[in-house]
């Protein structure tokens, strides 16, 4: 997608979350780590901040089979990545979503990630009444070794 397109998808995004009551989840910094040719797995990464308590309960994209929520933790002096039901966001602390932390995996990918391409993600948020709320992304793929990168401009929903 284009910048410009993703500057109306943004706009758009903010339009139809400043229409409603629910707050505001804050992202910064999203990306996706490119693939090399047959691989079926990758990771999608960025900052989160939600001015209430909430979590991030799921998530999806059209470029992969399957997409989870994991966490990657050292469990008896062994690195182990595991599916979570939710990352916890406590209100107004930013939550990174990290290579070797809590991230969200696209596997089962449909074709390579290469750097320059930008990658659709649907997050899906719970608030603490149980109310759900969707934020569309488009995250740039950064290079294999990439640790992080620059921030990026905030995107709200």
């Amino acid at each position: 997608m284009k910048h410009t397109s993703l500057q109306t998808l943004l706009a758009l995004a903010l339009a139809v979350g400043a229409a409603s009551a629910q707050a505001e989840v804050t992202l910064k910094d999203p990306w996706v780590r490119s693939t090399v040719p047959q691989q079926k797995a990758t990771g999608f990464f960025a900052q989160l901040q939600s001015p209430t308590d909430s979590q991030l309960v799921s998530a999806s994209s059209p470029v992969a089979g399957v997409v989870e929520v994991h966490e990657m933790a050292m469990q008896d002096n062994v690195m182990k990545m595991r599916q979570v039901p939710a990352v916890a966001l406590p209100a107004g602390k930013p939550v990174e979503l990290t290579p070797g932390g809590y991230h969200v995996m696209l596997m089962d990918l449909k074709q390579q990630v290469k750097v320059g391409d930008t990658v659709p993600v649907t997050l899906v948020f719970q608030d603490k009444d149980g109310k759900r709320q969707s934020m569309e992304v488009n995250a740039p793929v950064r290079a294999l070794g990439a640790p992080g990168g620059a921030a990026q401009p905030a995107h709200k929903h």
